[in-house]
């Protein structure tokens, strides 16, 4: 069973998936969100107040369901990266901030969101996927959250030309090994759509995180 929460549950999200906002960003906070479905979504380094979301509709790849597009099937093939985890978490999350999202103004990945998401890591909740280049340097990666069987998606990035889908699809090797049933991509967008993302209603999501969330895998 699912200890309470001190925040609201998701079924009480407004029409935006808002559930609470506050000042603060902590690993306590980080913990009891992703173990109840919400994570913090911030506007940005300008506002003071943090949003706690919860989406009406949340976007999934079930790992049954997972497929990698035959296009990049070909390509990976030619691919010269090595995949390391949790080899440097802080590097990841900062070049996920850095990267440009078109369409975005900005990014949610504030400096609050980096302190707390490293001091996470540190707690073993957090976990970064990267690809490096032939000559050791870090080329792409994402990083996520480990709430049991269930793994949350937060950020991916690249600085080479597949980097970040090499990391993504070695991920999912790795998170099926450990018995993994479902990632939480939070949205669908085009790229994970294409990997077999969905979206689900929230109280779908939830009733999979009560069945298989629990605390989080040890992946080094």
């Amino acid at each position: 069973m699912i200890e309470k929460s001190i925040f609201p549950p998701p079924s009480q999200a407004d029409e935006n998936g808002f559930v609470a906002f506050s000042r603060d960003i902590t690993p306590e906070m980080l913990r009891d969100a992703y173990s109840h479905g919400i994570f913090p979504w911030p506007f940005g380094e300008n506002y003071d107040a943090t949003p706690w979301v919860a989406p009406l509709e949340r976007g999934v790849i079930p790992l049954d369901e997972f497929h990698i597009p035959q296009s990049f099937q070909r390509e990976m093939k030619k691919l010269n990266f090595t995949f390391r985890v949790n080899h440097d978490f802080p590097s990841v999350i900062k070049a996920c901030a850095a990267a440009e999202r078109p369409g975005q103004d900005g990014t949610w990945i504030t400096g609050k969101i980096i302190t707390a998401y490293c001091q996470f890591h540190r707690m073993g909740y957090a976990h970064s996927f990267e690809a490096y280049d032939k000559n050791g340097e870090l080329a792409g990666g994402l990083y996520g959250i480990s709430v049991g069987r269930i793994f949350c998606g937060e950020s991916m990035f690249f600085k080479v030309s597949g980097a970040s889908k090499f990391a993504f699809v070695k991920t999912v090797d790795l998170l099926r090994k450990h018995g993994v049933v479902l990632i939480d991509t939070q949205m669908v967008t085009p790229h994970t759509k294409a990997f077999g993302a969905r979206e689900i209603p929230s109280a779908e999501y939830i009733a999979l995180l009560q069945k298989y969330g629990g605390e989080p895998l040890n992946f080094s």
